[in-house]
C-alpha cells in the first residue's frame, strides 16, 4: 500500500475523504474542531507539494438535503484551522462540481457538500462512487478513520476506481493504524486494557480479542454488573444483561485459563435513582441493596486500578467507568484518566479512544500526556476486535 509520503502531488488534484462530522451549536458554529485539526497534516502535505485538494465528508444524519447539515457551516472554522481560503460547492457530484474541480489551481482547497445528502452514500452505491471518482481528481486519499469501518461509497467503493498507484491512506489514517497496532500487537508488557461502557453485548468482540493480547483486563462501567452478578454478587437495580450471564462466565473462565488478571470493581458509588441529584452511598461491590443502582466505581477500586495502571507499560482505554455525563458519577472515569496520564509520563504507551474516554482526557487537560488519542469510535472498536476495515482494505486492492 502506498503512503502519502510516497506521492508527489505537484500539479495534481487529490480527492480526500475526511471526517468533518463535527458538533455545531445553535448558531451553526463548530464547537469542537479536533477532527478538522486531525485532517490538517494531510491537506498541508498535498498543498506544500504544489497540489490542490478536494475535501469530501458527511455531517450528521440528514434525511435528504437539510440546511442544518450543510458543510458550508464548517467553512469558517476550516479556514481558521488551515489559515487558507476554502471554496465551498453546494453539491458533491455532477457538472457543477466537475467545473469547480477543473478550475482548481495548485494550492486551492475545495469543500464539497455533505455526502449523506445522497442516500446512495450509505448504501455503498457503485454509480454514486463512480460519480465521485469522475470529478477530475488524480488521486483518492482516505483520511477518515472514523468511517473506515463502513463500506460506504466514499470510504471503500470509490477506491475501486483508482489503481494502487493513485490511492493511499492519509497521514491520520496511517497514524491510527500504526498506533493501534503498536498497542495491540507490539505493546511492551505488562499490557493493560480498560474496557467500560453500558453493555457487554457491545464489546464482546473486543473483550474476546483482548483475552489473547493483554496481561490485565479491567472491566468497568455498566457492563461490570453483568460480571458481578455472574459471580453471585448482589447488584440491586444496576444495569444488567441477564441473557449475557453465561457469556460473562465463559469470559471469566477463559481469562483464568489464559493467565490474565481480569479485574472488576471492588466497591461502588450507588444511587437511589438514575439522576445527578440522586442520594448516594459507597458499598462493597457484592452488596448493592434493592432499589439502588451502581453508577460509578468507588475509591478502593480507583486505588486498585491506579496501581495496576502504574505498573503497566502499555495501556488501552475505551469506555467510561460510570455515568460520565453526570458530574456526580464522573469521578471514577476521571481518576482512570489521571492514572493513565501519570503512567504515560513515566514512559508507558497509552492509547485512548471512545467518546467519554476522550472527553475525560480533554476535560482534565491530559491531551498532551496521552501517547495517542484515537479519532474513531466504531472503527477503533472493530480494530480492537481484530477486524479488517473496508475503508483500509480498499486502499490495497
Amino acid at each position: 500500500m502506498k503512503t502519502l509520503k510516497d506521492i508527489n502531488f505537484n500539479n495534481r488534484k487529490a480527492l480526500i475523504r475526511v471526517d468533518f462530522n463535527v458538533p455545531l451549536n445553535e448558531k451553526f458554529e463548530v464547537t469542537d474542531n479536533t477532527r478538522i485539526i486531525a485532517a490538517k497534516p494531510s491537506i498541508e502535505k498535498i498543498l506544500n507539494d504544489g497540489g490542490s485538494v478536494i475535501l469530501m465528508s458527511h455531517l450528521g444524519r440528514p434525511k435528504g438535503k437539510e440546511e442544518q447539515f450543510s458543510l458550508k457551516h464548517v467553512v469558517p472554522e476550516l479556514e481558521k484551522v488551515l489559515g487558507h481560503k476554502v471554496t465551498f460547492v453546494d453539491d458533491c457530484i455532477g457538472e457543477k462540481v466537475k467545473k469547480a474541480v477543473a478550475g482548481l489551481n495548485p494550492g486551492d482547497i475545495l469543500l464539497l457538500e455533505n455526502l449523506r445528502f445522497y442516500p446512495e452514500e450509505k448504501k455503498g452505491d457503485e454509480k454514486f462512487a463512480k460519480a465521485l471518482a469522475d470529478l477530475g481528481a488524480d488521486y483518492y486519499i482516505n483520511d477518515a478513520f472514523g468511517t473506515a469501518h463502513r463500506a460506504h461509497a466514499s470510504t471503500s467503493v470509490i477506491a475501486r476506481f483508482f489503481d494502487k498507484d493513485h490511492k493511499a491512506p492519509g497521514l491520520l489514517l496511517e497514524k491510527e493504524i500504526n498506533s493501534i497496532r503498536k498497542a495491540l500487537d507490539e505493546g511492551k508488557k505488562p499490557v493493560t486494557a480498560i474496557i467500560g461502557g453500558a453493555k457487554v453485548s457491545s464489546k464482546i468482540g473486543v473483550i474476546e480479542n483482548l483475552l489473547n493480547k493483554v496481561d490485565n483486563l479491567i472491566i468497568v462501567g455498566g457492563m461490570a454488573y453483568t460480571f458481578l452478578k455472574t459471580l453471585g454478587n448482589k447488584i440491586g437495580d444496576s444495569i444488567v444483561e441477564d441473557d449475557k450471564l453465561d457469556l460473562a462466565k465463559r469470559i471469566l473462565s477463559e481469562a483464568k485459563e489464559n493467565g490474565i488478571n481480569l479485574i472488576l470493581p471492588i466497591d461502588l458509588v450507588i444511587a437511589d435513582k438514575f439522576s445527578n441529584d440522586a442520594q448516594t452511598q459507597i458499598v462493597d461491590a457484592q452488596n448493592t441493596p434493592e432499589g439502588w443502582q451502581g453508577l460509578d466505581i468507588g475509591p478502593k477500586t480507583q486505588k486498585l486500578l491506579d496501581k495496576v495502571i502504574q505498573d503497566s507499560k502499555t495501556i488501552i482505554w475505551n469506555g467510561p467507568a460510570g455515568v460520565f455525563e453526570f458530574d456526580k458519577f464522573a469521578t471514577g472515569t476521571e481518576q482512570i484518566g489521571l492514572s493513565i496520564g501519570r503512567a504515560s509520563e513515566k514512559g508507558a504507551y497509552s492509547l485512548v479512544g471512545g467518546g467519554d474516554s476522550v472527553a475525560a482526557v480533554k476535560k482534565l487537560g491530559l491531551t498532551d500526556k496521552i501517547s495517542y488519542i484515537s479519532t474513531g469510535g466504531g472503527a477503533l472498536l472493530e480494530m480492537l476486535e481484530g477486524k479488517t476495515l473496508p475503508g483500509i482494505v480498499a486502499l490495497s486492492e
